[in-house]
Formats: structure tokens, sequence, C-alpha cells
């Protein structure tokens, strides 16, 4: 989706102490309580639940009631996005659940603090309209592209795994989302692995067919990660986040519509377009569990397999129970 915007990384997570009121002049010398007020940077995509809660504030107006600013800083994809957490710019933000794999392989010190439910449906493996190919079987010796590394990754090889082919039985052609549907579209590739919105954008757009997605296959969990020092220090502020992000999440899921106007200016796609891709989304923000760790687990281990990360690592020394 792009580079990362340095402009982004010049300032670090602000933690500042207000004293509420001037030091008394009294023989006793009393001083005012002290109110701490914290700044929370939330790293956000063009796309996704945050920033159509960004633009409601309600979220910064229930922080806001706790003395927790909030400042908002748009990045083009995950990976930038927790190169911001790992630098201190962001001290949470939400992605999918490749970029965290990949982070804590570089050794990120990052946590998972909460996650929506799956969402299976909401990537697939696409093929032009009036392509031959009629079944996965079809695909061997054919063009796949994919955004190498990313959530499709393992969507693919449990496609393949679960209709017995290795990636060696096809041509795997690693193009980032925009270069791939340019590929789509001319023919250059076969079949293309891709998640929404750009998955439902090829479909109204170009008519792109659906020859599996990740029903019974995958989980495609979106994260909420925060950096581990915030998240100890503040445990108080991720509990609120967590709470106002699922009644924001319940919002979403109630009023679609609203939240259709409110993405098409930043996605720049169409209502339809968005009206698919969000009635794919899962809905709802809670605590991380064991079943998703181990869930998670299962995708890193693929990666490792896969020579995609440099070594085995372990989800649970990324949960807040875990100490580095």
């Amino acid at each position: 989706m792009g580079n990362l915007n340095t402009n982004f990384l010049t300032k670090s997570l602000v933690l500042s102490t207000v004293v509420a009121g001037a030091l008394m002049m009294s023989g006793c010398g009393n001083k005012e309580p002290k109110t701490e007020t914290v700044t929370l940077n939330i790293g956000f995509q063009k796309y996704g639940l945050l920033p159509v809660i960004k633009e409601r504030g309600v979220l910064d107006s229930t922080l806001k009631e706790k003395n927790i600013n909030v400042k908002w800083v748009e990045f083009p994809a995950g990976p930038q996005l927790l190169e911001g957490l790992n630098v201190g710019s962001v001290a949470l933000g939400e992605v999918g659940e490749a970029p965290p794999i990949f982070a804590q392989a570089a050794g990120a010190n990052l946590v998972y603090i909460a996650n929506q439910p799956a969402a299976p449906t909401a990537e697939a493996l696409i093929i032009p309209k009036d392509s031959p190919i009629k079944s996965i079987q079809d695909l061997k010796g054919k063009r796949v592209a994919l955004n190498k590394g990313s959530n499709v990754h393992y969507l693919l090889l449990k496609v393949l795994e679960k209709n017995n082919l290795k990636l060696s039985d096809i041509e795997v052609v690693y193009l980032p989302p925009s270069d791939a549907r340019a590929a789509f579209e001319r023919g250059a590739v076969d079949a293309w692995v891709i998640w929404d919105p750009f998955f439902a954008a090829a479909e109204h757009q170009i008519g792109a067919r659906v020859l599996a997605d990740g029903t019974n296959l995958v989980n495609n969990h979106q994260f909420y990660l925060a950096d581990r020092k915030f998240a100890e220090q503040h445990p108080e502020v991720l509990e609120t986040v967590i709470t106002e992000l699922n009644s924001a999440a319940d919002w979403v899921r109630n009023n679609q519509e609203q939240a259709t106007q409110i993405l098409e200016k930043p996605t720049g796609l169409s209502k339809d377009i968005l009206k698919t891709s969000i009635s794919r989304m899962s809905f709802g923000v809670q605590p991380i569990s064991t079943e998703v760790a181990k869930e998670q687990q299962y995708v890193a281990d693929a990666f490792y397999q896969q020579k995609l990360i440099p070594n085995t690592i372990n989800i649970q020394a990324a949960l807040l129970s875990s100490k580095k």
C-alpha cells in the first residue's frame, strides 16, 4: 500500500503530566492534586473500523472525559503502521494477521491486546469473469498473484493444501494490490488472491469471480496491537479503549449505510463496493483469547515453513501477560 511517511515518525508517544493549579503560597505550602493527562497516538489506515471511529469522534470524547487525549496518525498499510508503533510514533493500531508476525520476528516490542472475530469471506482467490478455470485443480501451472507475506498468502497455502496441491504446482507472482489488479485485468496472471476492499472492487468493477474464499480454511482476524511499555504502564487506558472500540464496532454493524458514507472519501471507492466490503467485515472487539492466540501461532508457523520469516516465533510471548 505504500512506504512509511517519515513525518509520522518525528515524535515519540507523549505522556505528559499536567499540574492542576498553582502552588499555594500559604504557610503550609500545600499543592493541588496532580491530574495525569495521557496522549494516546492511534495508528489507522484508510479502510476498516478505525477510520469510521475516528470520523465519528465518540472514542475521542469518551477518552477525553478520562483525561486521555487521542491523536490519530494515518499509515498506508499494516507493516508501516507497526514500524511506527515500534519506533514510538503510535502506541496502538489495527492490522491484519500477517504484519504482527513479521514485526515480532524482527524483534518489535509489541503486544496483542484485542481482536475482531473471524472474517473468512473478506478475502478470496478470484479469477477473471471469462476465465476457463473451473476448479482449484485447474490452477496447476497457472500464474497466481498475491501480496507476499500478507494474510492472503496464508489463504493460498490453505486452499492448495485442501486440494492436495503445493506452491510448486503453481507459478506464484508476488505483487502489491495495485500492480496485481493491473496484471489481473490484462491477463498477465490467471488468478489473484486478495482481500477487501480490493476484492469487492474487483467483483463490482471487472466482474471477477470467486474460486475460493476463506470459509472453513482461515480466520482472517483483525488485531489491535500496542506498544508493550505503554500497555504495561497504562492498562486502564487500554481497557477503556477496548470497551469503546467494541461499542463502536456495534454501531458500524447496525449503521452500515452511514459507515459506507464515511469511508467513501478516504478510500475513493463507490458506495456499492463499500457496502459489499463492509457486509463481510466482522464486528466486535474483545481481548485476545487462548484460542485466537493458538490460531495466530498456526499462521506464524506456516510462514516460517515457507521461509517468509527467518526464525520461529512464539505468539504467547507477544501477549500482555508475557514479559520481554
